[in-house]
């Protein structure tokens, strides 16, 4: 995620509602402590650092998971990152059954670009963007197949985490890279041969120069 931001690693944050005592840490995890004299009084765990709320390609929040269990499920909360004077804790919710709402004040994210993802990215990921930001343009692929792309893009950051079935599937893909038979493996060789070709013409009514190396 945004640099800046990992200065608040290593630090929490505590707000103070009715009788529960809540407490940010960020990059860490969120807890809940019950403060009464009750003997089976709550102290637990909301979340644990989980992965960003990526929303029209700006980091809105961060998602805390996988907290302690709650009936069928496990606990987790959606931190809200807002512009604020100072560093605090300023409003806990429960919007449905133990997931919860906080809202952080920091004045790290006042900057309008403070939160944008693209500048967070490897050289090769923003290369990724750029080229599905030409597709969509040039009518290639669908919003949706865009929004695809981007998902992808942000789960190789490490910015989401992909889904189990997805790394199943990512497995089972290296594995199938290798051919049964020769031809097999020269009709991949072929189909390989017709995409680059188009995709050499795409790029040169863009004026894109092309690299081409021995081995492709």
């Amino acid at each position: 995620g945004p640099a800046h931001l990992f200065r608040l690693a290593g630090k929490c944050f505590s707000f103070v509602e009715s009788t529960y005592k809540y407490e940010f840490c960020p990059f860490h995890n969120v807890t809940q402590h019950e403060q009464t004299f009750r003997w089976n009084a709550y102290s637990g765990i909301l979340g644990i650092w989980h992965e960003w709320e990526i929303d029209n390609n700006t980091f809105v929040g961060m998602w805390m998971r996988e907290g302690d269990s709650c009936e069928t499920k496990s606990r987790q909360t959606k931190v809200h990152l807002v512009c604020g004077k100072s560093n605090k804790l300023a409003y806990v919710s429960e919007p449905s059954t133990c997931v919860y709402s906080l809202t952080f004040e920091t004045p790290l994210v006042c900057h309008p670009h403070s939160l944008l993802v693209y500048p967070t990215l490897t050289e090769a990921l923003q290369r990724k963007w750029d080229e599905a930001e030409q597709l969509l343009y040039d009518e290639l692929i669908t919003d949706q197949g865009y929004k695809k792309i981007l998902k992808e893009i942000f789960e190789e950051a490490g910015l989401l985490k992909a889904t189990e079935e997805k790394e199943v599937e990512k497995e089972s893909k290296k594995i199938s890279l290798e051919f049964e038979t020769v031809e097999k493996c020269s009709k991949e060789y072929k189909q390989l041969s017709e995409e680059i070709k188009k995709l050499k013409v795409l790029l040169s009514q863009h004026g894109i120069a092309y690299k081409g190396n021995s081995g492709e």
